[in-house]
């Protein structure tokens, strides 16, 4: 390739890395929220139901940790094909930053639930004991108790769990799922080109590192509350 091919192929990496960086962040912005919407909930359930939870239900926990369990198992590009028709059916194709979404959200609410449901197990018993001694309903134990005091290291899942998805949508590059993944194999490997596989990787670790840097702060802030 001639100096002056190389340069124009330069100028064109720079606006479409951009264009990557943006579809990881909205792929995983809409993935997390997802997570926050159901992953929460379930979570709260799965601690609720457990044997020496508020509301133990054997059968419910059992139902509820086998699914949980069975989605934390399967490798995420395993996962990808699986769910290749569920993600073909709400969004119309399997390929693009938006179809992505789907499997990134159902990767990313078991990953929470888990997460969610240790960060409640870490609040004082003793405190929870308090507010049924006064007359709480689970709900406002759950409300009142269990959310606020779990704040910091609900802050810390949420931040574990953003990050896992930034990781799994670089993944979902190699079939075509758009961002980073997807740009650094068609710009990167593809072409042979190690300088843009490099920009990828850096332009990722940048992202993790103030995406955990804005995390521990938050926790630590909630914490002092």
């Amino acid at each position: 390739m001639s100096t002056a091919a190389a340069a124009i192929n330069r100028e064109r990496i720079g606006p479409a890395l951009w264009d990557a960086t943006l579809e990881t962040l909205y792929m995983c912005a809409a993935a997390m929220g997802v997570a926050v919407l159901v992953g929460v909930p379930l979570g709260v359930l799965l601690l609720l139901t457990a044997p020496d939870g508020l509301t133990p239900r054997k059968g419910v926990a059992a139902v509820l940790g086998a699914v949980v369990n069975v989605g934390r198992s399967v490798p995420f590009i395993v996962l990808l094909v699986l769910v290749a028709p569920v993600t073909r059916l709400v969004t119309g194709t399997t390929i693009g930053s938006t179809a992505t979404i789907v499997p990134l959200s159902i990767a990313a609410v078991p990953f929470m639930a888990r997460l969610v449901e240790a960060s409640l197990r870490e609040v004082h018993p003793g405190k929870v004991e308090a507010a049924r001694a006064m007359g709480a309903s689970t709900g406002q134990i759950v409300r009142s108790v269990l959310l606020p005091e779990a704040r910091p290291g609900l802050i810390a899942a949420g931040t574990v769990t953003l990050i896992a998805l930034i990781s799994y949508s670089a993944m979902a590059g190699a079939i075509g799922g758009g961002g980073l993944g997807d740009f650094a194999i068609r710009y990167g490997y593809q072409r042979f080109d190690t300088a843009v596989t490099l920009m990828c990787v850096v332009v990722l670790l940048v992202m993790v590192q103030a995406l955990q840097s804005a995390g521990d702060r938050w926790a630590r802030r909630a914490a002092h509350r």
